[in-house]
């Protein structure tokens, strides 16, 4: 299972509150992008609009810039593949003004390419804090565990 991308920022910026699976409606060039490893993750957030769901601003850069065709949009709308009880949850709690949906990690399961995306709550600048002192602290124990 090869990890193709990972939104590191969302574990530090929000507490992560449910995970999903969901797979991912791509193009041909995107897929040899994406398995190239050139996929990111930076700023993208899931929406869901009616009985579908969307990952909004993730950027896929075309495979080889010379045969991209001239409309392509690397910052497209790609639609999420869902079951419909998990796109009716994750579209009654986006009701809630704290919480939000973003993608955590892009991989391949077997020949197919899955988003690993959670419903998340936003850290305040204090929580932001203590997980900064706290990981601090397990890195001095382990150094002086290793000494």
């Amino acid at each position: 299972m090869a990890n193709y991308a990972e939104n590191r920022k969302a574990r530090f910026d929000y507490e992560i509150l449910e995970k999903y699976e969901a797979g991912i409606e791509l193009l041909g060039t995107e897929v040899k992008s994406v398995r190239g490893g050139r996929m990111s993750l930076e700023g993208a957030f899931v929406i869901v609009r009616g009985a579908e769901a969307f990952i909004i601003n993730s950027n896929i850069p075309p495979y080889q810039m010379a045969n991209a065709p001239s409309s392509y949009d690397p910052l497209r709308n790609r639609k999420l593949l869902l079951t419909q009880k998990e796109i009716a949850e994750l579209g009654g709690s986006e009701k809630n003004k704290s919480l939000t949906i973003v993608p955590l990690s892009v991989y391949n399961k077997g020949s197919k390419i899955k988003v690993n995306i959670a419903l998340v709550k936003g850290k305040k600048q204090f929580d932001k804090r203590e997980t900064t002192k706290k990981r601090e602290t397990d890195r001095e124990m382990q150094r002086t565990l290793k000494n």
